[in-house]
């Protein structure tokens, strides 16, 4: 692709498709070239390591039958035309002006197709004409005078339907054209997680252990308006000087004889302030409840959720007994509670404060207040950490309309939504959306905070965590130890956060097969998550899943399983059985316990699974198809050849409208399934099933997933009686 041109395409769409056009141009900006054709020569020009930028925002267009001078030269500039195809596009008069214009400039060869409805040349079929999705500049070839002639022409599309490519293959179908190269050459190893993994474990940002006097200040004046009545203003500026009065106080040591030469740590300051809030203060229940609340946000950003909970929920119930059940501080309360209390994974309660926040919010600001957001982003995350990450998004999205519409910049609120609009799409596998909103994050966060802050490291952390899913595991390693440096400066050695980081890293090096680095910090993560939060959380069954799998990769089977056994106990403990976290460890240890020929407990387990996937997720998630798949095999190990078939076949149907052609749990039902006829005798119909999904196998996650399908490829030749077609399978690496 020549350097020369501004734009790397030119989107060409109706503006009723203009959802289409945002989509692609996303997706084509962020795409990131496979690092070995980067700088190779095509047909094309040299291959980008970017396809930016892109050329979609059209000014608005004159009236005069002409393109503007701006579109005009923004064609000339573009080195490729995508031309957005359906039925409005087909209408569309200044659609096919552009594409004659691209034509014009001699460069037909450019232009590529993204069918995204009706149908391609259905104006040649009576009574359907209305459905034609492709213009007439594209139907036809230029005259020598530079106008369309009668010639038909053969446009290159990519169709984006669901029946056709799908989004997926249909963008790289376009992105191989863009770049001159093969489709199959563009073919990314998809990197799937193995099994339920934490992405960042809390959102509260550090607090310095210098606390100042503004804090309290801050905690009570804040929603103070002009208009309120002087003896209310003068009321509160008293209680204001006797709560900076208390602070400044709780924060001196003014008898060096107590502290005998020895350092007061911040923790201990923080406990003698909370006793002394509660026994000295009872007299004066605005303050104490003021001070309840400010200490408990401090305990919170500590990581210490307990001691945090406790003296938010009595400054709930005192702002209560003496502002009444309506009022702003006791919302603010009830949201701060509702937070702690996610984070301590007391969700019922979390949700049920949190709840009622947003409602008494909604009342007292109306619908588009910032407090409302802030209650919004909270519920919205006790929601994904149930795993409810559908009725979660709208939650957020309304946040970050309401933070942009008031802040209208870059600024901190901005950027949390943006993240957790990231972190949602990630968690309902829309990995590309969630990439692209996630840097977008990272960046205006390093815009508003520089080189070192907890929630630049937190942003930095979630993006890695994605690029994760994409495959791009060298960014994505370095980005988290750019983050765990940061936070071991902001945060020391005991920390939840820090516990996070530190895992998240565990499951690249795993992903990267260090698996010995892998395990170091796995474990190290899990001592540190009991230490800070007891001996049954969330967080500490996710870690201990993730050490049963390296333990697995390593061939410590029998720790693998019994670490896992300990996880599947906890989670059914802290989700219940209905979650997909549960869900996803009962498949992974019925999964194992086919290789100890333990089969009625597998089978039992998978079943569960299988019940669990369809009910939450639905029954054409993935993996509820990954279930089936596991299931299947499971019926082949006890020789049910005709029942594992059939199961492996459903599985094989949900994942053929799910995920990509070269996903590596296709591949994996594909070949269960020609495992299931070469069961029941149908060589021929089991040798391409078995042959097509060895190369998706090698993709893999599972450890020796790969050498166990070319032995089954190879028993299945044996069987055939075909020894010397065997041969070239046993041993393979």
């Amino acid at each position: 692709m020549p350097e020369t041109y501004k734009y790397k395409a030119f989107i060409s769409y109706s503006h009723s498709d203009e959802k289409w056009a945002t989509w692609l141009h996303r997706s084509l900006e962020n795409y990131k070239v496979p690092k070995p054709i980067v700088g190779k020569e095509t047909a094309m020009g040299k291959i980008p390591a970017r396809l930016a930028p892109v050329f979609r925002d059209r000014d608005e267009l004159p009236s005069a039958t002409n393109l503007g001078e701006l579109l005009t030269r923004s064609l000339a500039d573009s080195a490729t035309q995508i031309v957005i195809c359906s039925p409005a596009a087909a209408k569309s008069h200044w659609v096919n002006e552009e594409i004659l214009t691209y034509k014009r400039l001699g460069r037909s060869n450019r232009i590529f197709c993204l069918i995204v409805g009706g149908e391609p040349w259905a104006s040649d079929k009576p009574g359907l004409e209305e459905q034609e999705c492709f213009p007439p500049a594209l139907r036809h070839e230029l005259g020598d005078n530079g106008e369309l002639s009668d010639r038909r022409a053969e446009p290159i599309a990519a169709d984006a339907r669901a029946e056709g490519d799908g989004k997926p293959n249909a963008r790289l179908k376009l992105i191989s054209g863009m770049l001159g190269v093969g489709f199959d050459a563009l073919k990314q190893r998809e990197q799937h997680r193995r099994h339920q993994r934490m992405l960042v474990f809390t959102t509260a940002a550090f607090v310095g252990m210098a606390i100042t006097s503004g804090l309290a200040v801050t905690a009570y004046l804040a929603r103070n308006e002009a208009e309120e009545q002087r003896n209310r203003a003068e009321a509160e500026a008293e209680t204001a000087k006797q709560t900076t009065q208390f602070m400044v106080g709780l924060f001196s040591v003014s008898d060096p004889s107590e502290s005998l030469g020895n350092t007061i740590t911040a923790r201990e300051i923080l406990d003698k302030g909370a006793m002394r809030i509660a026994t000295e203060l009872q007299d004066q229940p605005e303050i104490q409840a003021t001070l309840m609340d400010t200490m408990g946000t401090v305990y919170t950003s500590l990581g210490l959720y307990p001691e945090a909970a406790r003296l938010i929920d009595s400054s709930v119930a005192k702002r209560k007994e003496f502002l009444g059940a309506m009022h702003p501080d006791v919302a603010a309360s009830l949201t701060h509670l509702g937070e702690v209390q996610t984070l301590g994974a007391d969700y019922e309660e979390a949700e049920k404060n949190l709840r009622e926040s947003l409602a008494m919010r909604r009342d007292l600001f109306g619908g588009t207040s910032l407090e409302v957001a802030e209650t919004a982003t909270e519920l919205a995350d006790v929601l994904s950490r149930q795993g409810e990450y559908a009725a979660a998004k709208p939650l957020i999205e309304e946040s970050l309309s309401i933070r942009d519409s008031v802040h209208r910049s870059v600024h901190p609120d901005i950027a949390a939504s943006l993240e957790d609009l990231g972190l949602n799409y990630y968690e309902q596998g829309n990995y590309e959306s969630a990439v692209a909103y996630l840097r977008g994050a990272t960046e205006m966060r390093r815009q508003i905070h520089g080189e070192i802050h907890p929630q630049l490291a937190e942003a930095i952390n979630n993006l890695a965590w994605a690029l994760v899913d994409q495959g791009e595991l060298e960014e994505a390693e370095a980005l988290l130890r750019e983050a765990l440096a940061m936070k071991r400066r902001l945060l020391g050695d005991l920390h939840p956060e820090l516990a996070s980081g530190i895992n998240n890293l565990g499951y690249v090096l795993e992903l990267r097969e260090n698996l010995s680095g892998a395990e170091t910090a796995y474990r190290e993560a899990l001592g540190m998550n009991r230490e800070l939060l007891g001996d049954e959380h969330p967080e500490i069954a996710a870690v201990m899943s993730n050490l049963a799998f390296v333990l697995y990769a390593k061939g410590e089977m029998t720790a693998a399983i019994e670490q896992l056994r300990q996880t599947l106990e906890m989670r059914r403990s802290v989700f219940g059985v209905e979650h997909p976290a549960t869900a996803s460890t009962m498949t992974s240890l019925g999964f194992w316990l086919i290789d100890t020929g333990s089969y009625a407990e597998s089978e039992k387990l998978l079943r569960e699974s299988l019940a669990v996937r369809k009910q939450v997720l639905g029954e054409g998630h993935p993996q509820t198809a990954g279930t089936l798949a596991v299931l299947a095999n499971l019926m082949i190990a006890t020789g049910r050849f005709e029942e594992a078939l059939q199961t492996a076949r459903d599985a094989r149907r949900i994942l053929e409208q799910s995920v990509p052609d070269d996903h590596w749990l296709l591949a994996a039902a594909t070949n269960v399934e020609g495992s299931a006829l070469a069961g029941i005798g149908d060589y021929a119909q089991a040798e391409p099933l078995m042959l097509a999904s060895l190369a998706g196998l090698e993709q893999a996650p599972i450890p020796n997933l790969a050498e166990e399908g070319r032995m089954r490829l190879a028993d299945m030749y044996v069987a055939w009686g075909r020894p010397e077609e065997a041969a070239k399978y046993r041993g393979v690496q």
